[in-house]
């Protein structure tokens, strides 16, 4: 059932005040600034530049309630689209427009949207109520039409409470017909931390993390965060590597879940999971407890199944949808070499594996050889992993807890990658700089940027303020003790002076990111913690044009 909280009470009201509602609560921020609404001239203006092919793709999307065979005999009900999850994959071609009605069939007062995550779109087509539209009532429809001008790997899922973490979500490919890469075939992997329907909902985590930890403090060491920190942490590219710089081969954090159900408090325990650490992320891995972690919809004793040929080039599309957890990914007995992340292209890195976090994509080219090969998706801190299968030949199929030696290999994260010389951004002056301070903690649940927690009610209040044409520098500066993966709505950033163009980064504990981008796409636009329950639960702010 669909729990009643802040953003639903006011959802269901907007829908029924209409588009004007938008209007009204986009007008006025504390700043006194006029902000450019959604369905302003100059989003229209930015829409038009965009080079079209003059092609259309057409699709619904239909969200409703379904029983998901995720194999090995887990059969959950959940939401998805068209009932499967993931979502069937949506494949289009630089210029295209998507025409893409979601119908909304899930019960009752349920409204949602779809955010084309990734994707630097028109503001009024990026799904997020009530910021850019009007959610999407139970029983209705709405047509999302916009240019897809950049190539990359991308996906979508909604942006109403903690949706994402059901099984909307599917992913988005959009070709470059001017593709440089060389290889034979594609296989798209997505990855997912699966709760719905096996141990509860969504809502049911959220309300029970969102108590918090009280006065018991965090279990599950944070001294990790702070004791890997240089001081400073920041290199001459405004790059922070901290302890991201020293990778090699390091040992994958311990976890350990709890026996009981309850707290020495008698707090609910059943989806809160204690003591997931890890190095990688700098100490506190997550805050969930998830029974299943997927590749491709499948459970990892039941898993999906890529046949190829020996010697053939195969271009992996990675992308992790899930809420709460990263992944260390590795293909056992190949090297993976790096050549986009966030559907950009970066200087090629050859690796044994790699870490993403929520709502990150990489794409990577392997060499395959001959046999079956684990592909291993590893819970970062949390002792557990997700599996596919690679098979080229005979062999027998190794076990559901397989880890394969490339997992503790050479590990590469964003902030050692470079971005191809293509589209690193051109050099100039920062004409404003705002300060992301990411705050809050697990005693209280009360995650928030710049102290503040987003207010759902009045998304235009406490703006970051920008302007059309100018080169915007934002400091992510992580004051809390775990670690937020920061995703940027209708942009894309560059990590420092050289780093890679993305729109998604990992910030970790006690330390500090710089990123630019140009302020190109005018409207309103979401930037928030792509853990499902930190954004939820506030650390999310609205970047706004001025008009």
């Amino acid at each position: 059932m669909n729990s009643i909280n802040r953003r639903s009470v006011l959802l269901a009201g907007l829908g029924a005040a209409g588009a004007g509602a938008l209007a009204a609560c986009s007008s006025g921020s504390t700043s006194g600034d006029a902000l450019v609404n959604p369905s302003d001239s100059a989003v229209a203006a930015a829409e038009r530049k965009r080079k079209s092919t003059g092609r259309q793709q057409k699709l619904t999307l239909t969200a409703a309630p379904a029983a998901i065979d995720l194999g090995g005999g887990v059969m959950p009900k959940t939401w998805a689209f068209d009932g499967r999850a993931p979502g069937k994959e949506v494949r289009l071609s630089v210029g295209d427009t998507l025409v893409a009605e979601l119908s909304n069939q899930l019960p009752h007062k349920t409204t949602t949207s779809i955010h084309w995550h990734g994707l630097a779109l028109r503001n009024d087509m990026d799904g997020v109520p009530p910021a850019t539209q009007t959610a999407v009532r139970s029983g209705s429809t709405f047509t999302y039409k916009f240019i897809a001008d950049a190539p990359g790997t991308y996906f979508l899922h909604p942006h109403v409470g903690v949706q994402l973490d059901r099984g909307l979500y599917a992913p988005l490919v959009v070709e470059d017909p001017k593709e440089t890469l060389a290889y034979d075939d594609e296989w798209v992997i997505v990855l997912d931390d699966w709760v719905d329907g096996v141990t509860g909902t969504p809502d049911e985590v959220f309300a029970e993390v969102k108590q918090g930890m009280g006065g018991m403090g965090r279990m599950g060491g944070h001294s990790a965060a702070s004791s890997s920190s240089p001081s400073g942490g920041m290199d001459h590219d405004g790059m922070d590597h901290g302890d991201m710089g020293h990778m090699g081969r390091m040992d994958m954090g311990d976890s350990a879940s709890p026996s009981t159900s309850a707290s020495p408090g008698g707090m609910s325990m059943k989806f809160m999971h204690m003591g997931a650490t890890s190095k990688l992320l700098g100490g506190d891995a997550g805050d969930v407890k998830y029974p299943q972690h997927l590749v491709n919809g499948r459970v990892a004793n039941d898993p999906a199944v890529y046949t190829g040929k020996p010697g053939k080039k195969v271009r992996l599309r990675i992308i992790n949808a899930g809420s709460d957890t990263a992944y260390r990914v590795a293909l056992g007995g190949h090297k993976l070499t790096i050549t986009h992340t966030d559907g950009f292209p970066v200087r090629h890195q050859e690796v044994d594996a790699l870490l993403i976090g929520m709502g990150e994509r990489y794409d990577v080219l392997v060499t395959l050889g001959d046999g079956v090969f684990p592909l291993v998706a590893l819970a970062e801190g949390k002792d557990a992993n997700g599996l596919a299968l690679m098979r080229t030949g005979s062999g027998s199929k190794p076990s559901a807890t397989i880890r394969p030696k490339e997992l503790d290999g050479k590990i590469m994260t964003a902030s050692q990658l470079r971005a191809a010389d293509d589209v690193r951004l051109k050099t100039a002056k920062t004409d404003v700089t705002h300060q992301i301070r990411l705050t809050g903690g697990m005693a209280n649940y009360d995650w928030a940027i710049n102290g503040k927690p987003f207010d759902m009610a009045d998304p235009a209040a406490n703006p970051i303020l920008i302007e059309e044409g100018r080169r915007v520098r934002l400091d992510f500066v992580n004051e809390t003790d775990m670690w937020h993966p920061m995703h940027l709505h209708g942009h894309t950033y560059q990590i420092g002076t050289s780093g890679p163009r993305k729109d998604t980064a990992i910030v970790l504990p006690k330390q500090k990111i710089s990123v630019f981008f140009d302020a190109d796409n005018p409207g309103q636009w979401m930037l928030h913690c792509h853990n499902a329950y930190h954004g939820e639960a506030g650390m999310m702010a609205n970047v706004a044009y001025q008009a």
